[in-house]
């Protein structure tokens, strides 16, 4: 390939985030050398890919089409390392992997059973995030695999698949909560009730909209301790109400509940996984037997 894959990821980089210092900052390199590999690149193709003419960079219509084609290549890329590293007998020295309590696989003991066998004697680390915070993890190094509610767009760095599990999250209420005896509760009626609502860190440093009734929490955890308290309703996986506060809250019967969510495996196309790792999102990516 012609086009090197450091001009590509610059390059995405910098549409993604909107500005050459800012992809600069990202991949820890100089600004001049952002710039240089993206111009190297539009030489190279023979095409604009951004309008220089303001303070702020904009992909041109070319540009635009030349992302979605650049992001493919660094996907194929991304499985191209992943497949060497499985062939090539790689393994790290320890595997972390970040997982949302979304998450809840009826093959998860099976599948962990599955890779103590495999890898006795790999140290193993779980770690516990939601949303952003979990990207972020994953996209800093601190975790090599992450298990996260699909979201709508991931950074050029971080690869992703579809789980075939999805999860199912709800509404729940203390017992004793006057919402429990409500039927057909409509969401003007949620309203007139205090809501606990997941908000991770990077969420709540970003300004998310907050209502002035909300309490929130960064984790699903935290939230049902809230909701078992009686201080307000939430939306919490089903499986976690189940195993641990059965009896102590109440499903509430409301208008475009329960949902199903669907779950992505993510990772760092920055850090080649080794064999444990590509192992395991592997089995995670598996059809359900």
């Amino acid at each position: 390939m012609r086009h090197s894959p450091e001009a590509l990821t610059a390059f995405a980089e910098a549409a993604t985030l909107g500005s050459f210092s800012a992809a600069a900052r990202k991949l820890g390199k100089s600004q001049s050398t952002v710039s240089s590999a993206i111009a190297n690149l539009e030489i190279d193709l023979g095409i604009t890919l951004f309008d220089r003419s303001s303070r702020k960079p904009a992909l041109t219509e070319q540009g635009r089409v030349m992302l979605g084609k650049v992001q493919e290549i660094l996907a194929a890329s991304d499985r191209l390392d992943r497949a060497a590293s499985q062939l090539g007998g790689g393994m790290e020295p320890k595997l972390s992997v970040v997982w949302s309590d979304t998450y809840q696989s009826d093959r998860f003991e099976e599948m962990l059973l599955a890779f103590e066998n495999r890898f006795p004697d790999l140290e193993f680390e779980c770690l516990i995030a939601e949303h952003g915070d979990l990207v972020s993890l994953v996209q800093t190094g601190r975790a090599h695999i992450g298990v996260v509610a699909a979201q709508s767009a991931y950074p050029p760095d971080v690869g992703s698949a579809t789980i075939a599990e999805q999860s199912e999250i709800t509404l729940f209420v203390a017992t004793a909560h006057p919402l429990a005896v409500m039927k057909d509760i409509t969401p003007d009626v949620l309203a007139n009730f205090r809501e606990l609502r997941l908000d991770t860190y990077i969420e709540a440093e970003q300004g998310a909209p907050q209502s002035r009734r909300a309490w929130s929490a960064p984790s699903y955890l935290m939230l049902m301790e809230m909701a078992v308290l009686g201080f307000g309703w939430a939306a919490i996986p089903r499986w976690m109400v189940t195993r641990f506060a059965t009896g102590k809250l109440v499903e509430l019967n409301a208008r475009g509940w329960p949902r199903r969510v669907p779950v992505d495996a993510v990772w760092s196309r920055q850090r080649p996984l080794g064999r444990a790792g590509t192992w395991l999102l592997q089995e995670m990516l598996a059809p359900a037997r």
